[in-house]
């Protein structure tokens, strides 16, 4: 009897191995495990180095977007948060939100990331300064916005990196979330209504 447990025991780990050596050669155009180890190993030892198999990056992993929460956007919608304008900025600036610095930026493309101070931010979504600036104000007040400073504009005045909170607004991994922006908007989320949002990030 207990042999044989032994031998069902051990027939069901063969099949388990088999299946998982079958679904890998499938995922990975018919080359078994073994192949791919073998290979490895004798690129390692020709190297003299640690060598890794990995898979080139899909066409769809180079598409920026940005994540909604919908439960909190929902939640502020039904709180009567935002001013139909705020709702518009919220809406216009989307398409310039910075991977993983949530910060908007001149361009979400390029390698090296600038942030765009509220005149570039007003010609980003088509207004004028004077709208964007108080659109912008209200919005740090309100703790979805965050402002930090980023040089000097014309007429020496001072120029402004603008964040956005993530527990709203998102461009990267939520599972990840940036300490800087953590830090930023730690107090916000403290704030009358923020506080009670139902999704937090951290």
């Amino acid at each position: 009897m207990l042999k044989s447990s032994s031998e069902a025991s051990k027939n069901a780990k063969e099949r388990d191995l088999t299946l998982e050596n079958l679904q890998y050669a499938l995922a990975h155009g018919g080359i078994s495990q073994d192949q791919i180890n073998d290979a490895v190993a004798l690129l390692s030892g020709v190297t003299g180095k640690e060598v890794f198999v990995g898979t080139k990056r899909s066409r769809q992993s180079r598409v920026r977007f940005v994540q909604i929460l919908q439960e909190n956007l929902r939640y502020l919608n039904e709180k009567e948060y935002f001013t139909g304008r705020e709702k518009i900025f919220l809406h216009d600036i989307v398409p310039h939100i910075a991977l993983s610095s949530n910060c908007i930026v001149l361009d979400i493309k390029a390698k090296s990331q600038v942030p765009a101070n509220i005149s570039e931010i007003a010609k980003l979504i088509n207004s004028n300064r004077t709208n964007t600036s108080t659109v912008i104000n209200s919005l740090v007040k309100k703790g979805i916005l965050s402002k930090g400073e980023s040089g000097v504009e014309g007429n020496n005045a001072k120029a402004y990196a603008i964040f956005v909170n993530p527990h709203l607004i998102y461009s990267g991994d939520k599972e990840n979330i940036n300490e800087s922006l953590q830090v930023m908007f730690y107090k916000a989320m403290r704030m009358k209504i923020l506080k009670d949002v139902p999704e937090k990030l951290f």
